[in-house]
């Protein structure tokens, strides 16, 4: 039995990319809740929770261990929203390093735009584990103003419940392998903490991180031409993606078109109304005085 499970880990690993977790307590937080190994594929999953409010006054701890609550993570602008633990050696390092690298090429800044709120959903994990890793990130991202821009936190299990609740992320821990299984996704809130989109996965195109911070909020960040490309671009929520409006630019081009074919007969009609009268197509010469006289 006990080889049978223990050749099935690798494969539930590989499927639900299982993250290895401190089974045991720490001063902070206590231990994760067992979920029995049956229910595990039915439990891990991110329910999409668009327009939900995510309660800001929840208190969690700063890189210092001083109590921050998300509003004042958040800062008032539109955030990225994080639910990773810090000791994960695949999953949720991919998922932050694959995020750095799409933060690089962004034309805004973190601290300055928009804000950065890294969560840890493990209660057992520290402060000093999230002050490590936020040196770490923050020395790859290597923009000025992101130490406040970027924040990771941690907390005990009554608002780490709270938050995931919220946001719909679904996570257990399997006894069996002694690790976390969850999902990955970026969530991107709103000014007042309303969850607008989901990018679903581990990396994420450097244009659906720009479109969705500028479309969250509300359009008062960004260039124009990032707002122009918001009316060719929709998000598509079974996706989590931004895909071409294929409809709307059908539209527009058809509308462009229209409006090329009538310049053109206008110009016409003008340019004609505009010349000279022609004179009548075969019309006689005039007779001279010879030809006039009887």
């Amino acid at each position: 039995m006990q080889t049978a499970r223990c050749a099935a880990a690798p494969f539930i690993a590989t499927i639900l990319c299982l993250i290895v977790a401190q089974p045991a307590a720490a001063q902070y937080g206590a231990a994760p809740r067992p979920i029995p190994p049956s229910d595990v594929v039915t439990q891990v999953r991110i329910d999409q929770r668009l327009g939900a409010q995510v309660p800001l006054d929840l208190v969690f701890r700063d890189e210092s261990g001083d109590p921050i609550t998300l509003r004042d993570a958040a800062a008032g602008k539109p955030a990225i929203l994080m639910l990773v633990y810090y000791a994960c050696p695949s999953l949720c390092t991919v998922s932050l390093n694959n995020l750095t690298s799409a933060l690089k090429t962004l034309s805004l800044d973190a601290g300055d735009e928009f804000t950065i709120v890294t969560v840890s959903f493990d209660p057992a994990e520290t402060p000093d584990l999230a002050a490590a890793k936020k040196a770490t990130y923050l020395r790859q991202y290597g923009r000025a103003g992101a130490d406040a821009g970027w924040r990771f936190l941690t907390g005990d299990p009554e608002p780490i419940a709270a938050l995931t609740d919220a946001v719909g992320f679904r996570y257990v821990y399997d006894p069996a392998t002694g690790q976390y299984a969850h999902g990955s996704a970026v969530i991107i809130l709103t000014p007042d903490g309303v969850v607008s989109r989901y990018l679903f996965g581990i990396e994420h195109a450097p244009k659906d991180l720009q479109l969705a911070l500028v479309d969250s909020s509300d359009r008062r960040i960004g260039t124009l031409v990032d707002r122009a490309l918001l009316l060719c671009y929709q998000y598509d929520p079974t996706t989590g993606r931004y895909g071409l409006a294929i409809m709307s630019s059908l539209r527009a081009g058809g509308l462009l078109t229209i409006l090329a074919i009538g310049a053109y007969i206008g110009r016409k009609i003008l340019k004609e109304r505009a010349a000279p009268a022609p004179l009548p197509p075969h019309a006689p010469p005039p007779l001279n005085d010879q030809e006039a006289s009887p």
